[in-house]
Parts: C-alpha cells; sequence; structure tokens
C-alpha cells in the first residue's frame, strides 16, 4: 500500500475542516405561523331560548351638575352619598367679582338714565322753538338723535345689568331635583370652569341597567319587551324590568346598546352594582338553528365543516374544526342545524388556509 503524500493530508484536513462545522450547526428553529382570522358570534335564532347578557346598573337619571360661570369655590354642601332635594344649595363660588359687576352696571344705568333725560328735555325744547320758527330743521334732527341714542344707551345697559344679575345667581349650585349625591369633583378654594363637572347628581327610584346585543339577536329584541335582571350584590333576588331603548348603532364593540329599567323602586340597586339581564327569544319553529355567513361554511372530501376559536387569551386563540350540517341559504346566511353551540366564536373569513389546531390571532 503506497502511503500518502503530504499534501493528500493537508487537503483531507482542510476538507474536513471545512465539513466538520457545517455538519454540526443546527436548523434554525422555525416560529409557528400565527395566522390572523375574523371571527363572529353564534347564537341559535330558533326555538325558545334565555339569552343573558352582562351590563351594570345606574340610576334612572344622572345629571352632571355645574356651574356657568368660572370662579373659586367658596361653599360646598355636599358629599358623597348625601340626599338632597330640589332647591338646596349644592355649591357656591365666590361672588365678589360679580357682585362687582352688577354694582357698576347699575351705577351706568343712573348715568344713561340722567342722560336721556336731558336729551329728551332738549329736543322738547328743540321742537317747540322748531314749531314757532326759532330753530332749525337740523337743529330739531340733531335733537332728535340725541334722545334716541340716550334711549338705545339705556336698554343696552339694561342688558347689561340683567347678565350681570344672571351670572351673579349661576354662582350658587343648587340641586335641580331630589337625588342623592354619587360623585364631588370638587373641593373648597378649588377654581372651577364654567361647564365643569362639580357633582353628580342620580335621582329615579327605578334603576337601569345596560347591556350590549350581538347584531343577530338585536332584531327581535323590542321596545316594552319583559326581561328579568340580576345583581351579584344581591343574590337570590331577581327584579322584573322593560326593555325602554333599543339601539340602531353598535357601539364600540360589534353589539348594540339595549337599556331595560326595573319595573319597581328598590333601594338596595345602587348604580355600579354589575348586573345579568336575561332575555327570553321566541319562535314558532323549534327547530335549533345558526345563521352564518356562507363563506364560514367550508367543504372536502369529509363533508362541510366550519372553524371555531378557542380563546386562551384576549386576541389570540386555537382554531377546531367542526363539522356541521347545513339547512337552507337564506337573504342573511346560510343556517347550521348541526355543529355549533350558543356562544361558539366562529371562524368567518379564510377558513381555506386554517387547519385544526392552529394558533390564531382575531381582529378586531
Amino acid at each position: 500500500m503506497r502511503a500518502r503524500s503530504p499534501i493528500h493530508i493537508l487537503m483531507a484536513a482542510i476538507l474536513w475542516a471545512a465539513v466538520l462545522p457545517a455538519c454540526e450547526r443546527e436548523e434554525p428553529v422555525r416560529e409557528p405561523i400565527i395566522r390572523p382570522v375574523r371571527t363572529q358570534l353564534v347564537y341559535s335564532t330558533g326555538g325558545t331560548r334565555t339569552r343573558t347578557f352582562s351590563g351594570t346598573a345606574q340610576a334612572g337619571l344622572e345629571s352632571r351638575l355645574s356651574f356657568r360661570v368660572a370662579g373659586t369655590v367658596q361653599i360646598l354642601n355636599v358629599k358623597v352619598g348625601d340626599h338632597v332635594k330640589a332647591g338646596d344649595l349644592i355649591a357656591e363660588l365666590d361672588p365678589i367679582d360679580y357682585r362687582l359687576q352688577v354694582e357698576e352696571a347699575e351705577a351706568s344705568l343712573e348715568r344713561a338714565r340722567a342722560d336721556l333725560r336731558n336729551a329728551e328735555a332738549k329736543y322738547a325744547r328743540i321742537r317747540a322753538l322748531y314749531e314757532n320758527r326759532n330753530a332749525s330743521r337740523d337743529d330739531l334732527d340733531a335733537a332728535r338723535a340725541g334722545a334716541e341714542s340716550a334711549r338705545a344707551q339705556v336698554h343696552s345697559i339694561e342688558k347689561r345689568l340683567e347678565l350681570a344679575r344672571s351670572q351673579l345667581s349661576y354662582t350658587r349650585l343648587e340641586a335641580a331635583t331630589d337625588g342623592a349625591i354619587a360623585q364631588v369633583g370638587v373641593e373648597i378654594n378649588e377654581n372651577v370652569q364654567a361647564g365643569q363637572t362639580v357633582v353628580l347628581l342620580t335621582s329615579g327610584a327605578r334603576a337601569e341597567v345596560q347591556v350590549g346585543v350581538p347584531g343577530i339577536l338585536i332584531s327581535r329584541v323590542e321596545e316594552g319587551s319583559a326581561v328579568r335582571v340580576t345583581l351579584d350584590s344581591i343574590p337570590g333576588e331577581v327584579f322584573r324590568a322593560q326593555v325602554t331603548e333599543v339601539g340602531v348603532v353598535t357601539g364600540m364593540s360589534t353589539t348594540y346598546p339595549v337599556t331595560v329599567k326595573l319595573l319597581e323602586e328598590d333601594s338596595d340597586v345602587r348604580p355600579g352594582m354589575a348586573a345579568e339581564v336575561a332575555f327570553r327569544f321566541g319562535s314558532p319553529d323549534d327547530r335549533e338553528r345558526y345563521i352564518v355567513p356562507p363563506i364560514a361554511v367550508g367543504e372536502d372530501r369529509n363533508g362541510r365543516y366550519v372553524f371555531v376559536v378557542d380563546q386562551d387569551s384576549d386576541d389570540m386563540g386555537v382554531t377546531r374544526r367542526r363539522p356541521v350540517k347545513v339547512g337552507e341559504l337564506r337573504e342573511e346566511g346560510i343556517e347550521v342545524l348541526e355543529g355549533v353551540s350558543d356562544g361558539d366564536l366562529l371562524v368567518i373569513a379564510g377558513i381555506s388556509k386554517i387547519v385544526d389546531g392552529m394558533k390564531v390571532k382575531l381582529l378586531p
């Protein structure tokens, strides 16, 4: 066997040094693809069912009382929880500046009235002279204009005095109705601006609750409908209520605001309490069905299917494939008879690019 030459040995060493790091290099770890999806909550539109939505109790009437003029708070007669009657003094601003404006306007009015008396007397004299042909037409016109100007000045200052007196009265803030003080937003000696909320006055013995109802159900909510309200703070009690307002546009979310009012007075129900409102939706057809966008239903050799999302955070979740049975194609969507449940978060776009168990981001 012939011995290898030093050249061959050197070349073999160079090749080995080049190949070894490549062999030891690990493949980069690929991050899983997180695909954004659009979703929609689904609810049954068939049969008679009760749906419950969360809300917050609020007073039948909430008034944010404020001064109509700016100033420094001199008197504050209420604190949170106080009950007041209509006409009770809530707070008062330092009235000195406004009182001085009234006095200045009163003095100006006296001067203007004196000027008016002189102007009218002068006009009367010039008119008498003119009738006796002892004064010219120009003198008469000038005297009449002076009297009219003085009269207009008096009227202007009277209005200014009226405004000054109104502004002085605005330094007192009084309760417009009977109620309770829910919030106090100022302190003694604090400078406040016109329109700045001083106190929140709640009134109306029958409380209200506002909830958000999904668009798929809002058409079935009518004013006057009977509902039932429960509150976490008053366990075991069920309050009868009635729908008083049904929103026509969505709020910050995709739900429509609906307001219900309790039918009975109860002093234990206070603003801010967490509430649950139960709506009962009826239908002559007892068959369970869900109306979903046609694009949300896919089909392959295994049949029709949809994807629902199991949320693990506010905007993240994992897809789950569900086989479904569909019904008729209607104007508002396609009927799903089996495979989904109330409250499922259904993927409504891009299902062809989704697989079971995929991590997804929920679009707003």
